[in-house]
């Protein structure tokens, strides 16, 4: 039996801001990496090891903690909790705790309720083991972290856990929401093949094997996987959002994907966010906003959802976050 380790350290970090100390305390605990992989596609080679289970917390130096920002992000093959880092000085400053979740599967669509759960019960285990204040809780997604929150949060609602976090608000990033569609976007650059073709390989195996087949031959999963499809009449995700402030963060740049990538203007994530602040405000969501980038005008430089995410203006987002708390 494989011995679980936790490493388990404590980094102090000070920065000067107005003349006064922003300390932040960094806490992280992760298991050890399974010594096996999983299956990303139909190839010999077509494996991706596990990633670490843990989380990273940061813990600003106030105890009066008016809060907790939560990611669900990978701690493998990127930079681990790099949108999350972002953001430390702004929340710290401002009273905000920051958790990082991560489960070990790598680049995790949450087709499993199990998987969910698991995150579940350990962001339960960090705030009580650290006391944390179960309110004014604010999800943040970049890209595919994005679709984790708002499948934590469907999860979670639907089988009406014991421990529910009070979620004020949910901001999401470029965040791909509309799988039926995006199961055609890729379908589409698989057949042109002007572009990489690794994630739209990678992410029609995924979604096939774990939705049982394509939306042409089994629609209605798509659907229930999607929070939100422009082809579902019933729309049945849109009620578990309704109560809570959501902004969502876009960049169509409509002339970069056609220049560079001979994409339309189907084939970005913007009219997923879009669509989904359409249904929640016709759902009676009065409290959802769009902000959107207008592309720059040189059209050479690269856009994706970290570009998006590092353009955002951290202070105004959490002085939303805070207009949005208690």
């Amino acid at each position: 039996m494989k011995k679980t380790f936790k490493l388990l350290f404590l980094l102090l970090l000070i920065t000067s801001c107005n003349n006064k100390l922003i300390c932040q305390h960094i806490l992280e605990e992760y298991d050890l990496k399974k010594n096996d992989s999983i299956r990303i596609g139909i190839g010999e080679k077509d494996f991706l090891p596990f990633i670490q289970k843990g989380y990273t917390l940061m813990l600003p130096k106030r105890k009066d903690i008016k809060g907790v920002l939560i990611f669900l992000e990978d701690s493998g093959y990127d930079q681990k909790n790099k949108n999350s880092k972002q953001i430390y000085r702004k929340a710290s400053q401002n009273g905000f705790a920051v958790l990082s979740v991560s489960t070990e599967i790598p680049f995790d669509f949450y087709f499993s309720k199990n998987t969910a759960v698991a995150s579940h019960q350990l962001i339960h285990q960090v705030f009580e083991k650290y006391k944390l204040p179960n309110k004014n809780i604010f999800f943040i997604g970049v890209a595919l972290s994005g679709h984790r929150a708002m499948k934590h949060i469907e999860f979670m609602k639907e089988d009406n856990y014991a421990f529910q976090l009070n979620i004020k608000g949910i901001v999401i990033c470029n965040t791909k929401l509309d799988w039926a569609m995006e199961w055609y976007k890729y379908d589409r650059e698989k057949r042109n093949k002007r572009n990489d073709l690794w994630e739209p390989t990678f992410a029609n195996y995924m979604l096939e094997t774990h939705l049982n087949g394509t939306p042409k031959t089994n629609a209605e999963r798509y659907y229930d996987f999607s929070t939100y499809s422009y082809f579902d009449e019933k729309k049945e995700k849109i009620k578990f959002y309704t109560n809570y402030s959501v902004r969502a963060y876009i960049e169509p740049a409509i002339k970069y994907w056609l220049k560079r990538h001979l994409k339309t203007m189907y084939d970005n994530n913007s009219p997923d966010a879009v669509g989904l602040l359409a249904e929640l405000e016709l759902a009676g969501n009065q409290n959802t906003e769009l902000i959107v980038f207008e592309s720059d005008k040189n059209e050479s430089q690269k856009k994706n959802s970290d570009s998006i995410w590092e353009k955002i203006n951290k202070k105004e987002l959490m002085f939303w976050i805070k207009k949005q708390s208690e």
